[in-house]
């Protein structure tokens, strides 16, 4: 199962890369909880379930023109993977690029993203 997850995360990214939160949401637990640095990280905020995930999407495209994750590693470690990765982005009203390493920590349940 731990394989699966890796790919299971793979196409979640890549849908966050095409900016389409209904793709992501086929491989979202419906009790998904997300937690995001770069959108919402500094007020706490956690996104739950597939509505959580569609507000988080409709935030990020409002704060940026470009948001993309560019895997570079995954690290099956069971129920969770790990992805190390760059970030790029561009602020949609500042057109600030950004260029940043990146972590993100799936964890799964069920062969969904939970």
């Amino acid at each position: 199962m731990a394989e699966e997850n890796v790919e299971i995360l793979r196409k979640i990214l890549d849908a966050g890369n095409r900016r389409d939160a209904e793709a992501i949401l086929q491989y979202a637990d419906p009790e998904i909880e997300l937690q995001s640095a770069i959108i919402g990280g500094a007020e706490g905020n956690t996104y739950r379930g597939h509505d959580g995930v569609r507000d988080w999407m409709a935030e990020s495209d409002a704060t940026f023109e470009e948001l993309r994750m560019e895997p570079e590693e995954f690290r099956d470690l069971g129920d969770e993977v790990l992805m190390i990765g760059r970030l790029y982005a561009r602020g949609r009203e500042s057109g600030v690029e950004i260029e940043s390493p990146i972590a993100w920590l799936g964890t799964f349940r069920d062969g969904k993203g939970a």
